[in-house]
């Protein structure tokens, strides 16, 4: 009931924004899907961004045909959850940390005025992630910098800056300090997942020698999909079953099942306790 009433509380008041940047189409899915759930349906206003155009993740189709297809499911994902979906059209695998691509998510981050930024931990196992994960860090020094990029408004204030998984990952060093339990949620995280079947029915089976497990009918894929996302989905509430315990108590953290971890990262605004009640009112 406290859950409930606090959701209520967030959507009657100024509504929370939330910009989730992943390095590829899907990747703002695996990391937050639950979360951009969650607020979505506590009235705050979502964005997703892919710093690449993902031309690069098929065996079988690449360039200018696999960006259109990989572009047109996270427009699907998007629509799942009713949020916004930024695909930048930038080569998939070719990802650097330059001046110029800090500089266009500089204004990106501006345009959409967060509360809080998610992306990936900056030891991500792809090198895309990682160097993701360093334009977020550094864009979040100069955000609120009016002479840099100064065609676009500065923020007056920092946004919350954080590292977020949703998988138990291959982050060695990842320490979050905050686990929301998706469980509630997790079908249409499912949903969004299941709309990246270049991806997930196609890609990362053939990646691991599963393909010919693959069923053939739309519907049985789909099934497919959703049962092998839940076994992944589950590693990381076991990775991390300890500290679960300690936030929600021994009786409810024994019994999640599905949760995305935040860490917060140095470089924004502090999540003080009255940040955290806000863009997290169903942590509780």
């Amino acid at each position: 009931m406290a859950e409930r009433a606090a959701l209520k509380k967030t959507s009657g008041s100024q509504a929370v924004r939330a910009l989730v940047v992943g390095a590829h189409p899907d990747d703002p899915e695996v990391m937050a899907g639950g979360l951009a759930a969650l607020w979505t349906d506590a009235g705050a206003v979502v964005k997703f961004i892919s710093m690449t155009n993902g031309d690069a993740g098929h065996h079988e189709m690449g360039g200018g045909p696999l960006a259109r297809r990989r572009y047109a499911e996270a427009q699907a994902a998007a629509r799942v959850l009713g949020i916004s979906y930024d695909v930048v059209d930038r080569h998939d695998g070719e990802l650097e940390p330059t001046l110029a691509n800090r500089r266009d998510l500089i204004c990106r981050i501006r345009e959409f005025r967060p509360d809080i930024v998610l992306t990936h931990p900056p030891d991500d196992y792809h090198p895309d992630h990682r160097y993701t994960s360093q334009l977020v860090q550094d864009a979040a020094m100069s955000v609120t910098v009016p002479n840099i990029c100064a065609l676009t408004p500065s923020l007056r204030r920092n946004p919350v800056f954080a590292y977020v998984m949703g998988t138990a990952g291959v982050s060695q060093r990842f320490t979050p300090e905050l686990f929301v339990d998706i469980g509630p949620v997790v079908e249409r995280k499912l949903d969004l997942l299941a709309c990246h079947v270049s991806q997930f029915a196609e890609w990362i089976p053939w990646l691991s020698g599963r393909l010919s497990e693959m069923p053939r009918r739309p519907a049985e894929r789909d099934a497919w999909i959703r049962e092998g996302w839940r076994t992944r989905l589950r590693g990381l509430a076991q990775r991390f079953r300890e500290p679960i315990v300690r936030q929600y108590g021994a009786v409810r953290g024994r019994r999640i099942e599905y949760a995305e971890a935040v860490e917060i990262c140095a470089y924004g605004a502090p999540l003080t306790d009255a940040a955290r009640a806000r863009i997290f009112p169903f942590v509780g």
